[in-house]
């Protein structure tokens, strides 16, 4: 009897370490500030640092889909759109800041139109309920316009620059690489609008579905500190010609092309993390910036209960090293 009790502690013992030993699941997709990953992930620092990690590729709201689904993880997602798939079921919390959106994030508009307030009246491609929706609230409040003087489109971001260029809309919003193909596409074309009029506005973070993190914290910890090494490696100019290889072969698109996109992203050095996870209300603060799509989320009934912010936020990750 005591041997059937000691073999079966043992393999249950066995089992328990090989659970521990599954990869963490991230899923992430076209953006600077997680494309970066990559090059952690070519350089083998994972590994080094001891944590075994399976990065998933994906487009970007089906990576929010794989999260939601419990597929993977953890995923990289802006802050606003952290609280959207929470308050829709899929609770998770951001540990890291990888950068704020600074120019990448426009509302590019068709030849003949200058200003935010000529699209009074006209309609406007975006992917309702998401970050360039919140993007286009900031630009029509800056013109003096409400959402009711225009009209929105629902489309979905990867489409925004073919809407563009069959004339169905007057603009779109949308993200690099989707908002530089409207550029090239439609000649006469600009950005009259950008997230570098509003910075904070859009915070990238890596969240984690609190299940793994209360298991695998000390894992956790390990992949934000080699994200932080990533960070120091892509700040060195003596790497830049390496960086732009890594990040625009995860694209598929020329190391120049991608040059032009990493001017539109701030990545945020650890010590500007560590600001950014400073409790205060403005958007200099993930908090305050996250209380900000908060009430827009509300207002567009995008969910109907408010969120607790604190709860989607642990600063200790970043704060800790």
């Amino acid at each position: 009897m005591k041997k059937s009790i000691i073999l079966l502690v043992l393999v249950s013992f066995i089992y328990s370490c090989q659970e521990e030993k599954k990869p963490l699941k991230i899923g992430y997709s076209d953006w600077p500030g997680w494309v970066a990953w990559d090059i952690g992930i070519s350089k083998g620092w994972f590994k080094e640092e001891g944590v075994d990690v399976e990065f998933s590729w994906f487009e970007y709201v089906p990576s929010m889909d794989a999260f939601a689904s419990g597929n993977i993880d953890a995923v990289n997602m802006t802050n606003g759109d952290a609280l959207v798939t929470g308050a829709t079921g899929a609770s998770n919390v951001m540990i890291m800041v990888s950068d704020y959106s600074n120019g990448n994030d426009m509302i590019v508009v068709q030849p003949g139109i200058d200003s935010i307030s000529q699209l009074k009246g006209k309609k406007i491609g975006l992917e309702v309920g998401f970050v360039e929706h919140l993007l286009l609230s900031e630009a029509l409040k800056s013109a003096g316009l409400k959402e009711t003087d225009v009209e929105i489109v629902n489309v979905a971001t990867h489409q925004t620059a073919q809407t563009l260029a069959s004339g169905e809309v007057a603009a779109i919003a949308a993200w690099q690489p989707n908002s530089g193909e409207a550029l090239k596409e439609v000649t006469g074309s600009k950005a009259i609008y950008t997230s570098a009029n509003v910075p904070g506005l859009i915070y990238d973070c890596l969240a984690v579905s609190p299940s793994s993190l209360s298991e695998r914290r000390e894992d956790w910890k390990k992949v934000v500190k080699v994200w932080y090494r990533i960070i120091d490696y892509l700040n060195n100019p003596d790497n830049t010609k390496e960086v732009l290889d890594i990040m625009s072969s995860r694209v598929g698109i020329s190391p120049e092309e991608y040059a032009g996109f990493m001017n539109g992203v701030k990545f945020l050095s650890l010590n500007e993390a560590k600001k950014i996870f400073e409790k205060n209300q403005t958007l200099k603060s993930l908090y305050g910036s996250s209380k900000k799509v908060d009430e827009f989320n509300i207002q567009n009934k995008v969910y109907e209960t408010p969120q607790d912010i604190d709860f989607y936020i642990d600063p200790s990750f970043t704060i800790g090293l």
